[in-house]
Formats: C-alpha cells, structure tokens, sequence
C-alpha cells in the first residue's frame, strides 16, 4: 500500500514543511489560506515509510498504478487559481494520493473528489478518512463530472486532459471556475481557467505549461 501507516508527525516534519512552504512563497504562492493549509498538511502519510524523506521536496513522485503525487508547487498553484473560500462547494477529478484534497479539505471547503481507479481511491481513503471524514469520495469517472451534485463554485482537475470537458463547464456555478490542464499530448499541457460568466458564456485563461498523467474517462485520454 502507497501510504504511510505510521501517523506521526514531528517537529522535524513541521520544520520541513516550515522550509517547503518558504519556497512556495519564493515561486509565487500567496493566497494565505492555501499557505496554510500547505503547513499543516502532514504530506509525508500519503508516502510509504521507506520514502519519506522525498515527502517535502518541491517534485513530483510516483505512486502506484502509474499515477504520481503532484509537485507542491503545482498543487498549491491550482489550489490558488480556483480562489475559493471556506464553504465552497468544490469538486476534485482525480483523488489519486489524496494530497490535493487533504489540502482543499483544510481550507474549510464542502468537497466532492472523484477517481477512475478504485484501489487508489482505496489507499487515499484511508488516509482522507483521518484528515476530515466529511470529504465525500466517489469512484467513476471523473471527467464526466457529479452533475447529480452540481453545480460547483470551483472544479480542479489533477490530470491532463485532451480538451476541456464541456460537461464539467456546465457543472459550474455562475462565477465559478474550472482548472485544468490540457494538451493535444498526453505529458505537456497548459494550465487553464475557465470562468462561467452567464448560463452561456465562459471566459479563459491561460497560466503556462505543465506536465500531468493522463486523464481517463469518456472525455479525457482512456475509457
């Protein structure tokens, strides 16, 4: 199992984190409430005990069935696009490890997080279950949304898709946003925004070039 059994968490890790979090800032990350969330998350549960010591390192890293723990930095970057406040009603595609939610949950938001492959979702259960027991976890296939829970102030998609799911668009709240990554390449995509103007219009945004495992589903890479 991809996580860490042992639920401690030391003044060493804190110091880490302390040491993470200032090089979150050095790279532009300012919103105060994912700040915080980034220093009180214990990212080293969701790592198996013999790498731990990779936990507070600004990269990515590989967990199992192909998928990775994203990079700090990028979670907290798309933490920060979606611009949400305590209370907002958040959806997450892709649980994977489960530190993107462990993140969002901490900030205080009513979040709904969904995963394609179950024994992930599985794993980062046991630990989210730990971290805030009001997460609502879903396995299926995430880039069809939860429309049955919708609309959403903010979606974030932790996976790279080849277009922008026009089924997600609509599960958003007027003023609500979308971020997700997109590429015509399954491991280069840009960061977008997408904002719901009116029940018609959208406005996007482009945030510079990433690297994320596929999505899958009906409307990313794999069904």
């Amino acid at each position: 199992m991809f996580t860490n059994p042992d639920r401690t968490d030391t003044l060493v890790h804190q110091g880490k984190r302390k040491r993470l979090l200032e090089e979150l800032i050095k790279k532009g990350i300012n919103n105060p409430l994912v700040l915080d969330s980034i220093r009180v998350v214990p990212r080293h549960w969701f790592f198996p005990k013999d790498f731990e010591q990779f936990a507070y390192r600004d990269a990515a890293f590989p967990i199992d069935h192909g998928q990775t723990i994203s990079q700090p930095y990028t979670v907290a970057f798309q933490s920060q696009l979606i611009d949400i406040k305590e209370n907002s009603r958040v959806l997450e595609i892709g649980t994977g490890s489960g530190y993107q939610a462990a993140i969002l949950a901490k900030i205080g938001v009513e979040l709904y997080s969904i995963e394609y492959i179950k024994p992930l979702l599985e794993q980062a259960a046991s630990i989210l279950t730990e971290i805030n027991p009001q997460i609502k976890l879903f396995h299926g296939d995430g880039s069809l949304g939860l429309p049955k829970y919708a609309p959403f102030d903010a979606i974030i998609v932790t996976a790279g898709a080849p277009i922008v799911p026009e089924t997600l668009k609509f599960q958003l709240k007027i003023g609500g946003r979308l971020v997700i990554p997109v590429g015509n390449e399954k491991e280069n995509q840009e960061m977008l925004r997408i904002t719901r103007i009116s029940e018609t219009h959208f406005n996007q945004e482009n945030f510079g070039d990433f690297k994320f495992v596929p999505l899958k589903g009906k409307q990313g890479w794999e069904i």
